[in-house]
Parts: C-alpha cells; structure tokens; sequence
C-alpha cells in the first residue's frame, strides 16, 4: 500500500490532505468550491448540498461522457478532443458546462500525450472560471458514452483496418497496453503505425515476462 501521487505531492508542498473511507456531510474542506478529477465514485446528494462542487473531464463533453474518453476518443479516430469543467451533479458527467476548450489529437499522439495536454489546459481554464463560474445546459445532441477499459478491449483484432489497430495502440499506450499475438508468441504492442504497403506495423512491443523492445530486436531474439 502505498499513498496517491496526488497525496504524496500535496504533502510536499504542505497542503493539507483529507483521505476518509467515503464522503459523508460535514466534512471540513475549508473551502467553497470542491474540483473533482477521476473520481471514479457518485458524490451523494447531501454531500453535493453542502458546497459547489466543479468536475474536471477530458472530453468535450457531451460527447465520451465516462469512464474512458481520452481512450475511446482516440479509437474512434476523433481528429480533436478537449477539456470540460461542469457542474458536478447525480447523473454521470451530465452537469451544465462552466467552461470548455477543444485541441487537437495529433495522428501520432497516444493517449499518455493527450492526457498531459488535457491536464494543461484544465489548469488554466479551471482558473479563470473557479471564483465566478456561469452555467451552461450541455446540448441535447452528440452525446457518446465512454465505456469503461475491459480486457477484451486490449486485445487486437488482427483482421481490422490497419488504421484501426494503430488507433488502438495509441489509446491503450503508455498506460495499458494491446495485446496481440505476433509469430506465435503473446506480446503487448506500445507502439504501431501503418506500413506503406497499408498494412499494420508493430513498432514497439513487450513479450509476456520481458521488457519493452523496438520490434526489430525482438525478432531476432526469435530466430
């Protein structure tokens, strides 16, 4: 057991950290306004009375409301994503907006580099918003839901469009991984991209049990 990065980096810079089993009404934030990111749990009504709590969300939403969006944006091919902060309410990611911004997703951005964007811009446009904010309703339209990562979504379905299969390495990659068996053997593939004959080329993987290797070292530790 170890404590949270954000816990161990509050610690360092002296700002008091609260860690209860659940939330519960009453307790002592010394603050107004509560900003909630990758908070997997619902925060109970009586607790969402006490104070206005803000939700920070990698997506422009209503679009890829849940558990996964910079994932499943990136296996969808969107060409751009963003940042919402909304209202943080019962219904899962469904708060009026209080404010937004789109960039882009570069065709070789994995999900680790659209992640570290997402956090930059969060920070600042959450800054400019937090002491006054205004509410807007999200549209009615467009809304998608960002299903949880499961095992079965990491593995690869070799008879897919290259550019699918590149897709899905970049939105598993740094942090989870697709697995695929390549000649035979179980491998995790980090990096791909399409080869110029349009096929879809492993750059980068990771045997079961060893380390991650260009894929030109690991053939020739096959033969």
């Amino acid at each position: 057991m170890a404590a949270p990065p954000a816990k161990a980096v509050a610690e360092r810079l002296g700002i008091p950290v609260l860690q209860p089993d659940r939330l519960e009404p009453g307790l002592e934030l010394g603050a107004p306004t509560v900003v909630a990111v990758a908070y997997g749990l619902i925060v109970p009504d009586a607790v969402l009375a006490e104070r206005l709590w803000l939700n920070v969300h990698p997506s422009l939403l209503p679009r890829w409301r849940g558990a996964a969006p910079v994932e499943r944006a990136i296996m969808a091919g969107d060409a751009e994503t963003g940042v919402t902060v909304i209202r943080l309410v019962k219904e899962l990611d469904a708060g009026p907006i209080v404010a937004q911004e789109a960039f882009p997703i570069g065709p070789e951005d994995d999900a680790g580099a659209v992640y570290e964007r997402a956090a930059e811009v969060a920070a600042r446009i959450l800054a400019a918003v937090a002491d006054s904010p205004r509410f807007t309703p999200q549209p009615d339209h467009g809304m998608t839901y960002a299903e949880k990562i499961t095992p079965a979504d990491r593995e690869l379905d070799l008879s897919r469009p290259a550019v699918e299969l590149v897709n899905h390495v970049r939105a598993l990659s740094p942090h989870i991984g697709a697995r695929a068996e390549l000649h035979g053997r179980r491998v995790t593939v980090w990096r791909a991209c399409v080869a110029e004959d349009g096929s879809f080329e492993p750059l980068e993987v990771q045997p079961d049990g060893g380390r991650r290797m260009e894929v030109a070292a690991w053939l020739r530790g096959l033969r």
